[in-house]
Formats: structure tokens, C-alpha cells, sequence
């Protein structure tokens, strides 16, 4: 099987896969947060929290930076706009396939009508 998917996209999604990784994601849409804060947020271990930054952070998703011994997190830049532009594609290429499919059931529905007219 051929594979098309760029490694960069395989990893957002794989990072995407998870809802705690998506609801850190929304929460830094928010504002910025140290992964201390993202722990108690979601009511989890700090090592747990770390390990879901570390899985954003490869993606791209996230970036980090340490002050001291706070690291806080916040949006990559860029984010997501290569997997939305993927996804974009996908969009309009289902949607010019269920145009043409709507035009073929309007034919046949066209033909029907004849065909019931001329019994």
C-alpha cells in the first residue's frame, strides 16, 4: 500500500487521537499554561501531563519554554494549518464527487418523469 501522508501529519494526528491532548490544545487556545496547571486542569499526574506535552510538542502542536522551574506551554506556531489545508483538500474533493453524484441522480429522476409521462 502506497502511503501519501506526510510523517508531520502522521504525528498530529496520532497527537490528535487523544481527548486530553485535544482538550490541552483548546485550553491553550485559551491562554498559556505551565504543565502544572494543565495537570491540575485535567486532574492528572504531572508526569502524565508531561508525557501528553511531550506527544504535542513532537507533533508541532505545542511548544514549550522553561523559566526557572515552571515550563509553560502554549500554542506551536502554524498550528494545525497544514492538517487543516490536508483536510481542506479532502473537502473539496468529496464535495465536487457528491455534486456530480447529485447531477446523475437528477438525470435518472429527469428520465423517470419521461418515462412515466409517455405510459
Amino acid at each position: 500500500m502506497v502511503q501519501y501522508a506526510s510523517a508531520h501529519l502522521d504525528a498530529s494526528f496520532a497527537a490528535l487521537s487523544d481527548a486530553t491532548r485535544r482538550g490541552v490544545l483548546e485550553q491553550l487556545g485559551r491562554t498559556n499554561a505551565s504543565i502544572t496547571d494543565l495537570a491540575e486542569k485535567f486532574h492528572m499526574t504531572l508526569t502524565g501531563m508531561k508525557k501528553h506535552v511531550v506527544v504535542l510538542e513532537q507533533a508541532g502542536l505545542v511548544t514549550t519554554e522553561k523559566v526557572g522551574r515552571v515550563r509553560t506551554c502554549r500554542l506551536g506556531l502554524g498550528a494545525l494549518k497544514a492538517e487543516a489545508a490536508w483536510m481542506e483538500s479532502y473537502r473539496q474533493l468529496w464535495s465536487a464527487r457528491f455534486e456530480a453524484l447529485d447531477d446523475v441522480i437528477e438525470d435518472l429522476k429527469l428520465k423517470e418523469r419521461q418515462v412515466e409521462r409517455t405510459e
